[in-house]
């Protein structure tokens, strides 16, 4: 068993499902940030489960208690105000307060960092989503900030459309640009557990995505 213990945001989500998935399968304990206990059934000994939001920081706090790292594939609800910015301001706030400082977040392409040289194509979709979800899309971009201001070792992943599929393909991480327009929740979920351990992209925003071949 590994021996880390790690708080998984938006767990219960279609992309986050891949990814408790592959943690279980390597042996981490869990502690799953749930928003409604209904439906739900965690059979494994390795998930303790923390009910909450995290817009709520004393939810927050009682997921982070007791673990390593955090890791975040948490999607927008529906209906709701824009939850990312929110989200960070209470996790960075926690992790800072517990001395936890690795934290592994996904977001979307329209996130824009001053290295990127997106392509067309990933520039129109970024202008898209500005035109068509302004509020989430900025919400997205200030959630970035907010990481770039922290302290933590924080690594935000930037992702083209999500194929919710076990199948694996050649994948490959840049940090300008996106040069694939889909990923496969198997392949995010195994880049994501890889990050545990690996330093590469400490305080930086990789795009993911399966390579065209």
């Amino acid at each position: 068993m590994n021996t880390y213990k790690i708080a998984v945001i938006g767990g219960t989500g279609k992309s986050g499902e891949y990814l408790v998935q592959h943690l279980l399968e390597k042996g981490y304990s869990l502690k799953l940030l749930v928003r409604c206990l209904e439906n739900q059934s965690f059979e494994s000994q390795l998930i303790e489960v923390v009910k909450g939001d995290a817009r709520d920081e004393t939810a927050i706090y009682k997921l982070i208690e007791g673990t390593d790292l955090v890791i975040s594939t948490l999607g927008q609800p529906k209906g709701e105000e824009s939850i990312f910015s929110d989200a960070a301001k209470n996790i960075i706030r926690v992790m800072n307060h517990l001395g936890i400082s690795r934290y592994i977040v996904t977001t979307g392409l329209s996130v824009n960092t001053p290295s990127d040289q997106k392509n067309e194509k990933v520039k129109m979709a970024t202008d898209w989503m500005y035109q068509n979800y302004p509020e989430t899309t900025a919400d997205k971009q200030k959630e970035y900030e907010l990481l770039l201001e922290s302290n933590l070792e924080w690594t935000l992943v930037r992702l083209p459309l999500i194929n919710f599929t076990d199948e694996n393909f050649a994948t490959e991480a840049n940090l300008t640009d996106c040069k694939g327009e889909g990923i496969s929740a198997a392949d995010l979920a195994g880049f994501l557990v890889s990050q545990i351990e690996n330093s590469d992209y400490i305080r930086k925003s990789p795009f993911l995505y399966n390579k065209v071949v």
